[in-house]
């Protein structure tokens, strides 16, 4: 690279010539002017492309080139001038010969060129004899710079068992290095570190799987990639990038049983639910692929289960039912875990899953005393005297100990103490009488306490049938309502009976019925029993008479068929009633009513005609009120009726207004936007006084027609309908004047209209009106 260092720079000055802005150009034009100012022996500036390498050392000063005139004599009498980028500074040139010096390293890649000037004046005159020239001095690029992985570190995932040549992921590098100039920027990649699983491709940075890995036996791998430059010729930098490479699981391995063989004990007092112990397979992959579940495949006692825990994938062995040591010691079950999730790719390496046996050991425990029946069901008459057996409950201790068991009765708050029993012999008395007809069935809880230990308690429930004793006699089961009219005959059946009986008989009820013995000849009446737990009462004798006796008391005598049997007398009451042979319930009730009122029927209906007496009077007090009130809806009907009118005859028409009120017609709307007329009488009067001395073309006429006609358009009274309004108009030079009252400050009825039969023919029908008028007024 120096040898670029020790080209010379020869300026042969022939003439002055303005220099290229280029370095190409300077360098040809220079070149060519150099050979012409040979032949020609001309005068200028001759040099070649000044170039210094970059990147070196700066303890010295580098000569880069030099700048010569042929001016310049050995007097030294041309001085050389430099300026431009980095003169003075980075460049120096020696004012005597030319030469041109580096001061500092330079960094190609911070700036690649230096444009400068120079110039060469006479030491004496201080006059340029050349003109001031420009010329450039290139960087030279040298390989200073290394590869950088920008984007590093890496991270790549792979799946485990990926066939060879599988891409990975690609790294790339870049390098600050001219690329256009040589192989300084040119980079070749290859694997440090990483065989022989891995490979790299030289010029791409792709990485592959060289071979089959398994994720169980190593799961990441650090690759180290070299990229070199220089296409990797001696001298070239480098760098490294480290690519971590993680290998991600799949389903290609069974779980596995720690041990062939596990050992558990369980407490004979455990209850069930209670949890024995646990598996646990090992499964070298992870995630779902190391899901699993757990079975029970033999187990004869059904006294196991196996459940899975999917957080910790373990098998939990669970109590089933209560085990017991002293019928069973030790139970042997086998157990299989399976692979939830199962790979098809790998089913011919084998099952994926694995057995084991379970030795499970009961242990003996301080267990409370056990009752030979958990239910105890007993019997006892009703009546039993206080401290009758009841019966025996029997309870022993189940451990080889055999401790000896107290008993005891759990008396509940709400109930009364009936039964006691013997703490040491389980015996259970009667503590008073009992009776089946108010409890049939009793319940108690019988209790059996370890003697050496308190702590251990069982109970017993004990259920006490009250059997039942014929303690209680039979009876009539309600009140018969017993009548017999007045003209009844001799044996007529007047009330069928019947009986209940609250004690239970085994061989069912059986009631006789009779009549008690101290009524039997003086009765009218007789029992006859129909052998179905049913009786008969007949008449013995015909005729009763109320007046004499109303009411008649049987005593009837029930027997039941019970041990010992029971009798009871019963009182039937039989009401005579005022009827001949056939009973009307409501009659005999009602005569029976008034009986025991003591009125008769001539009273009772005094009582109602009096009764009905006030309620016609209060109805009618009503009516008279309700006469009196007006219904205003009723009068709105007739003013309804009033205004429709019903016509056969043929109107006159528009100009028939005499017929019917015109403001019927009018809507309700117009009738609320009426507004009072104005009185124009005064206005009109002006206006008709003008109109005598002007013609129908004068404007005052044409003013007083519109407000007529505008009057007529906003008057509410005047027809709906278009309608003919007629004003009249009297000239000048009639010989009757005026015939308006307008202009007279008299009514009608101060004025005398006799004149006007004076006027002729033509005023006949009017002079008639006018006079018929005042004699009407008159």
């Amino acid at each position: 690279m120096n040898c670029y260092t020790l080209i010379p720079l020869m300026l042969i000055v022939v003439q002055l010539w303005p220099c290229s802005s280029t370095t190409q150009n300077h360098s040809t034009q220079n070149t060519e002017q150099s050979l012409t100012a040979v032949r020609r022996v001309k005068r200028g500036w001759v040099w070649d492309p000044l170039f210094v390498t970059e990147e070196q050392p700066s303890e010295e000063h580098v000569y880069v080139g030099q700048l010569k005139s042929d001016l310049e004599n050995k007097d030294g009498n041309l001085e050389y001038i430099l300026t431009g980028e980095g003169a003075g500074t980075i460049f120096l040139i020696d004012e005597n010969n030319g030469k041109i010096y580096v001061t500092q390293k330079l960094d190609r890649e911070k700036k690649p060129f230096y444009t400068l000037r120079a110039q060469a004046i006479n030491r004496s005159t201080r006059l340029p004899v050349e003109p001031e020239s420009e010329f450039v001095i290139k960087v030279r690029d040298v390989n200073d710079h290394e590869p950088q992985f920008l984007d590093g570190p890496y991270v790549a995932t792979v799946p485990e068992m990926s066939p060879e040549g599988t891409s990975v992921t690609q790294v790339t590098a870049t390098d600050g290095d001219d690329p256009s100039y040589g192989n300084n920027a040119r980079l070749l990649y290859s694997l440090i570190q990483g065989q022989p699983y891995f490979s790299v491709e030289p010029k791409t940075g792709v990485i592959r799987m060289a071979s089959q890995m398994d994720r169980e036996t190593k799961d990441q791998y650090l690759v180290i990639i070299q990229a070199k430059d220089m296409v990797g010729q001696a001298g070239a930098l480098s760098a490294t990038a480290t690519v971590t490479i993680n290998l991600s699981d799949i389903n290609d391995n069974p779980p596995k049983f720690q041990q062939r063989l596990y050992y558990m004990s369980v407490s004979e007092e455990a209850p069930v639910g209670t949890t024995v112990g646990k598996l646990f397979a090992e499964d070298s992959d992870i995630g779902e692929n190391a899901a699993m579940n757990y079975f029970i495949e033999e187990d004869s006692s059904d006294a196991f289960d196996i459940i899975t825990n999917n957080e910790t994938q373990e098998g939990i062995i669970l109590l089933k039912k209560k085990v017991d040591y002293e019928s069973k010691r030790r139970y042997s079950i086998q157990a299989k875990v399976v692979n939830r999730f199962i790979d098809d790719r790998f089913l011919e390496e084998g099952p994926f899953e694995d057995k084991t046996i379970v030795k499970i050991n009961v242990e003996d425990a301080d267990e409370p005393p056990v009752f030979t029946l958990e239910n105890y069901v007993m019997e006892i008459e009703e009546g039993a005297m206080s401290g009758s057996l009841v019966g025996t409950v029997t309870a022993r201790d189940p451990d080889n100990a055999d401790s000896p068991v107290r008993y005891s009765i759990v008396h509940g708050m709400h109930l009364k103490r009936l039964f006691s029993i013997n703490e040491h012999n389980g015996t259970i008395i009667t503590t008073k009488p009992l009776d089946r007809e108010i409890a049939s069935w009793h319940n108690i809880t019988v209790t059996a306490t370890e003697t050496r230990n308190p702590e251990k308690i069982s109970e017993a429930n004990v259920y006490i049938q009250v059997l039942d004793v014929n303690d209680n006699a039979p009876e009539l089961p309600k009140y018969y309502e017993t009548f017999v009219c007045e003209n009844t005959v001799s044996g007529q059946l007047i009330q069928s009976i019947s009986a209940v009986d609250q004690d239970d008989s085994a061989e069912g009820h059986q009631f006789y019925f009779s009549l008690a013995q101290e009524a039997m000849n003086s009765s009218r009446f007789t029992v006859k029993d129909n052998e179905d737990n049913t009786a008969g009462i007949f008449t013995v004798k015909s005729g009763f008479r109320r007046q004499e006796q109303f009411y008649f008391y049987l005593p009837i005598l029930i027997l039941d068929n019970g041990t010992p049997p029971l009798t009871s007398t019963n009182t039937l009451t039989v009401t005579v009633c005022d009827c001949d042979t056939e009973v009307n319930i409501f009659y005999c009730r009602y005569g029976a009513f008034l009986y025991a009122m003591g009125l008769s029927t001539e009273a009772l209906v005094a009582i109602l005609a009096c009764i009905l007496i006030l309620l016609v009077f209060f109805l009618a007090i009503v009516a008279i009120r309700q006469q009196r009130k007006k219904s205003p809806f009723s009068e709105k009907m007739e003013e309804f009726r009033e205004n429709i009118v019903r016509y056969d005859d043929e109107g006159g028409g528009e100009e028939d207004t005499e017929a019917f009120d015109i403001s019927a017609l009018r809507t309700r709307t117009v009738m609320r936007t009426h507004r009072p007329r104005k009185k124009v009488t005064t206005e009109i009067h002006s206006l008709y006084r003008q109109s005598l001395q002007v013609g129908p073309d004068s404007s005052i006429f044409r003013q007083f027609i519109s407000e007529k006609l505008e009057e007529a358009n906003t008057d509410p009274s005047v027809p709906p309908y278009d309608s003919l309004q007629t004003y009249a108009f009297e000239g000048t030079g009639s010989l009757a004047g005026s015939l308006s009252s307008l202009g007279s400050n008299l009514s009608d009825a101060d004025q005398n209209y006799d004149y006007l039969r004076d006027w002729g023919p033509h005023f006949k029908q009017l002079a008639g009106m006018y006079a018929s008028h005042r004699s009407v007024g008159d």
